[in-house]
C-alpha cells in the first residue's frame, strides 16, 4: 500500500477588494470558506451552504455568485468584492446608503449578501422597474421580512427617484403587485 499523501493544494491568485492575494488551497475550499476563514472577511455570511439563501453572495469581476458553491480555485486571476469592499474608505457605498435611509434592514445578517447582490444587479443593468428589482432580488432571502424596504432601497440607486420609492410602491407591495400601482395611486 502506498504512504498517505496528503492533499494537493493549488496556488491562486486574485484580487480581493483591491488588495491582491496569493496562496495555496486545497481544491475543495469554497471561496466563502477562503473568505471567511484564512482572509477573515467575515461580512460575507455562511447560510443555507447550498446556494438557496444568497446570504454568501459577493462579486466576482462584478458578477454576482453565490460563494459557498464557488470554489476558491475557480477565482484564480479575478477580482472579488466582498461587502467590505463596497464602501470606499469612509465614504459609503450609494447601496449602503440607501439601506440606511430606508431601514433595509433587521437582524442585518441577510445584509451583505442583499447589498452584493444589488451591486451586481445594477451592474448588470436589466432592471428597469419595481417589479424588475424585486425579481432580480428574489434571490436573496430575508429571515425578517425586510423585503418592501430592501427593493425600494435598492431601486432607488438602481433606477433613480420615482413612484417606486413612494407610498404608491409601498401599498403596491402590500397588494401583491406593483400593477396594482396604478389603482393606489388613484386612491391617493
Amino acid at each position: 500500500m502506498p504512504p498517505y499523501a496528503p492533499p494537493s493544494r493549488h496556488a491562486i491568485r486574485l484580487r480581493i477588494n483591491g488588495t491582491t492575494c496569493e496562496m495555496e488551497v486545497e481544491s475543495w475550499t469554497t471561496l466563502l470558506d477562503l473568505l471567511r476563514g484564512p482572509l477573515d472577511l467575515t461580512g460575507t455570511k455562511k447560510g443555507c451552504d447550498h446556494g438557496q439563501c444568497g446570504a454568501c453572495t459577493v462579486l466576482v469581476d462584478g458578477v454576482r455568485v453565490l460563494s459557498c458553491l464557488t470554489l476558491a480555485v475557480m477565482t484564480d486571476g479575478r477580482e472579488v468584492t466582498t461587502v467590505e469592499g463596497l464602501a470606499q474608505g469612509d465614504q459609503l457605498h450609494p447601496l449602503q446608503q440607501a439601506f440606511i435611509e430606508h431601514d433595509a434592514f433587521q437582524c442585518g445578517y441577510c445584509t451583505p449578501g442583499q447589498l452584493c447582490s444589488a451591486a451586481g444587479l445594477a451592474n448588470e443593468g436589466h432592471a428597469k422597474t419595481l417589479d424588475d428589482v424585486r425579481e432580480l432580488m428574489s434571490g436573496n432571502l430575508c429571515r425578517c421580512g425586510g423585503y418592501v424596504q430592501i427593493a425600494q432601497a435598492v431601486a432607488q440607486v438602481v433606477l433613480g427617484p420615482g413612484p417606486h420609492a413612494s407610498e404608491v410602491a409601498h401599498e403596491a407591495w402590500i397588494a401583491g403587485t406593483t400593477v396594482n400601482a396604478g389603482k393606489a395611486k388613484a386612491k391617493a
